[in-house]
């Protein structure tokens, strides 16, 4: 940002205004741009943004220096106080207090600037392979009951380790494959290590540790053929190599890096440690979908009892029972009306057969004539004739007569 008149008494600059015009031209220089500063380092801190802030001096002046997060999880080296290093950036400027500073995006020990470029070629090539991509990152199994560790035996870090093992998951299994961690026969030992546990069945994920140390004592995990060998793990790696600070070749090529070896120990067990909170949820689950199968199971029980019952054939015939107990009562009331109209039309007959019924006469002096041949009803003095017999009913007995006349009987 330029200005269209030079500042004067009467057209003064703010402090703002000034501020942003050095920084403009700080900031659009390109010879301020990837350079390189060599100094020591002192007041340097990390925030909990994972920023780095630090000052690099000499014996004649000071320069901040500020390394954002994107750019400190990539570097193999922490700044430290009383370190001498190498730092590459760009100049920029910090407006609210005015400072000019050198935005840090890589950082190199003094003295070791060549093996630097060496790991740059190497970590290249092994991105270029593909082998630090995100999608060959594998899952890590839940529960390793066989935890492979790659370190040496007398290692303060197999130490550490193994109490974060056997306190986390005393169920575990924890097989050594030793090698040396450190020194030009290392990083062909650490391969063999690896190639080890991957030969048989012997483990379900793969721990590659070793304690801090300096740059110079972890450079082994910086070896081609020890990232090559780790990105090639048939097994689950999961890497533990210095301090949290520290990130070497192998972090990213394994499938899970961890800051340090107890970090590692733990990465592998995070859901071992749970295990008897899960077992406790799980048994609560179990008797909660017990509870409700036998509810279920009762209440279907109880509904085929109600359709057994309903189908009985006990009820069936109980329902028959009464029915025919109803019908027989219906029967027998009608019976009972019907025999009550028939005594009464039995009465009335015999009240009529009484009046018809010659014996009726007979007992009020009447009397039955009929001829004595064929015992026909003589109704008229002129069905008979004289000397002809006949009988004489009455109402106790009969008797036999002869025709006289038709005036009297002989």
């Amino acid at each position: 940002m330029m200005f269209d008149e030079r500042p004067d008494k009467d057209n003064p600059l703010t402090v703002s205004q000034l501020t942003a015009q050095v920084k403009g031209i700080l900031e659009g220089s390109l010879l301020l741009r990837n350079i390189w500063i060599q100094g020591e380092v002192s007041n340097a801190r990390q925030y909990a943004s994972g920023h780095w802030y630090f000052t690099l001096k000499d014996g004649g002046s000071s320069l901040k220096c500020v390394m954002w997060r994107s750019a400190a999880a990539n570097q193999p080296i922490a700044p430290e106080d009383g370190a001498s290093l190498l730092a590459r950036g760009k100049i920029t400027v910090y407006e609210r207090s005015g400072e000019y500073q050198l935005q840090v995006d890589q950082l190199r020990p003094l003295g070791v600037g060549d093996l630097y470029a060496q790991l740059e070629e190497i970590k290249a090539r092994l991105v270029a392979e593909g082998l630090t991509d995100a999608s060959r990152k594998r899952e890590l199994p839940a529960l390793p009951w066989r935890i492979g560790v790659v370190t040496s035996p007398d290692a303060a870090a197999f130490q550490d380790v193994l109490n974060v093992l056997r306190r986390r998951f005393p169920l575990g299994e924890v097989i050594l494959s030793p090698t040396q961690v450190q020194g030009a026969d290392a990083p062909p030992q650490i391969v063999r290590a690896i190639e080890r546990l991957n030969a048989g069945d012997l483990c379900d994920v793969i721990l590659v540790c070793r304690g801090g140390g300096s740059i110079e004592d972890l450079w082994a995990f910086n070896h081609e053929m020890v990232a090559r060998a780790v990105a090639l793990s048939r097994l689950p790696t999961v890497t533990g190599v210095g301090h949290e600070t520290d990130t070497t070749l192998v972090d990213y090529v394994s499938d899970y890096r961890a800051p340090t070896p107890s970090a590692a120990a733990e990465t592998v067990t995070r859901f071992a440690v749970d295990l008897p909170a899960y077992v406790e949820q799980g048994r609560f689950d179990l008797d909660a979908l017990m509870a409700a199968r036998l509810d279920g199971l009762r209440g279907a029980l109880e509904q085929t009892e109600q359709r057994m019952q309903a189908a009985s054939p006990e009820r069936a015939i109980q329902s028959a029972r009464q029915t025919v107990d109803r019908l027989a009562d219906r029967l027998g009331a009608r019976t009972e009306s019907r025999l009550s109209v028939l005594h009464e039309r039995l009465a009335s007959e015999a009240r009529a057969l009484d009046a018809a019924n010659p014996t009726g006469l007979l007992a009020r002096g009447y009397a039955l004539v009929r001829r004595l041949d064929n015992g026909a009803v003589v109704r008229s003095a002129s069905e008979v004739e004289a000397g002809e017999g006949i009988t004489i009913q009455v109402q106790d007995g009969r008797f036999n007569a002869r025709v006289v006349d038709e005036g009297g009987l002989l």
